[in-house]
């Protein structure tokens, strides 16, 4: 049975779809099966890894209100062992659309409960929301994964993101743990980015992952070639920064023989 992992933080560009698709195609990479469903109505996460979301006809988002099986719609991409359930704008609204139904909070784990077993791994990109998709997600996930910027405002939100967090452990999904913390948009030549780095780090210790991911021109110019960063430019920061990611995460998950000494290549530059 695969882990589902969602991607989440209601503030907008804190660097979830970027994690989202380059954690799922670094997976993928590293030959572990793996599905990246787009839970965000921009569709960014699908046109990321190579797919104009014109094109798309079916998504995420007739799985939830129309109860479409999600197998018929699954698409395979260009990275081998990646594939995705797609989004499109109609996603917008199945917020609306799901108010009366019955087991609202339920309707995406209906969904990736029949596709579980096929997968490694599920990483869900989630919408700059806390509304009631997102929270179907955080209900249909394993775990959660949080970005945080390394800027002025990394923390301002967070608390209101845990809440949340908190409540759907409480009363939809007792099972649902954090995955870690993960800080994105490092600067090295900035004081900032180490003061966020060194705050975080105090304020929530083990949770926060040892990978940080930095500011990286490769890293953001990607998905305009409809690619992951490990497929565009394996050598570049951005790619190891994720490769190490990854590594943390499955040993995390006791997924990897890899000793815990050499689960992150050039740590020095992560921190410098």
């Amino acid at each position: 049975m695969g882990k589902v992992i969602s991607i989440a933080n209601q503030k907008g560009g804190v660097g979830k779809t970027t994690t989202a698709m380059n954690l799922a195609a670094s997976l993928a990479v590293l030959e572990h099966k793996t599905l990246l469903i787009d839970a965000d109505p921009q569709a960014n996460a699908t046109s990321g890894i190579g797919f104009d979301p014109r094109n798309i006809t079916t998504s995420i988002y007739e799985c939830i209100v129309n109860e479409v099986s999600p197998k018929d719609i699954i698409l395979q991409s260009k990275t081998p062992n990646l594939y995705l359930l797609p989004s499109h704008i109609d996603l917008v609204g199945a917020e609306i659309e799901m108010i009366n139904l019955p087991n609202r909070e339920l309707k995406a784990k209906m969904v990736i409960d029949q596709i579980k077993d096929d997968y490694e791994f599920i990483i869900i990109d989630c919408s700059p929301s806390l509304g009631l998709v997102t929270v179907n997600m955080l209900t249909a996930a394993d775990s959660v994964l949080i970005p945080v910027q390394c800027e002025y405002f990394a923390l301002e939100g967070l608390g209101k993101l845990l809440n949340t967090i908190k409540i759907v452990q409480t009363k939809l999904n007792p099972e649902l743990s954090i995955e870690g913390i993960l800080l994105t948009m490092y600067d090295t030549r900035l004081r900032l980015s180490n003061q966020v780095v060194e705050e975080v780090k105090t304020h929530f210790q083990t949770m926060v992952f040892d990978t940080i991911i930095q500011r990286n021109t490769k890293l953001g110019e990607a998905p305009s070639f409809g690619k992951p960063i490990v497929m565009h430019d394996a050598g570049s920061k951005g790619s190891i920064n994720y490769l190490n990611l990854t590594r943390e995460i499955l040993q995390k998950n006791q997924m990897t023989k890899i000793p815990e000494s050499e689960v992150l290549i050039d740590t020095k530059e992560l921190v410098s």
